[in-house]
């Protein structure tokens, strides 16, 4: 449903692919910047604390840790589609 809208709409204009790209570039960017050490610190500060991390936001933490991983992959993933539409047209027939 939304693939539908996302190739009728953005990949059938070379301009609008462009934009999407370098916007999917840096949004994934500023999404995986440091998400390995966000991860890492959050691990520790749950290991090492327990329960009362858990009560002092750590477990909520975690957690848009994951949806800010996930929206990164998104990201990367509309970086990946535009960037083979374009290949695709500078490498034409």
């Amino acid at each position: 449903m939304w693939v539908r809208w996302f190739q009728q709409q953005v990949l059938s204009r070379i301009w609008l692919t462009f934009v999407v790209l370098g916007l999917s570039f840096i949004g994934f960017g500023v999404g995986s910047l440091n998400l390995f050490y966000l991860f890492q610190a959050n691990a520790r500060f749950l290991a090492e604390n327990g329960l009362m991390a858990v009560f002092d936001g750590g477990l909520r933490q975690l957690v848009e840790l994951l949806v800010i991983a996930y929206l990164s992959l998104l990201s990367y993933i509309v970086f990946k589609a535009c960037e083979q539409r374009l290949s695709r047209w500078l490498t034409g027939p």
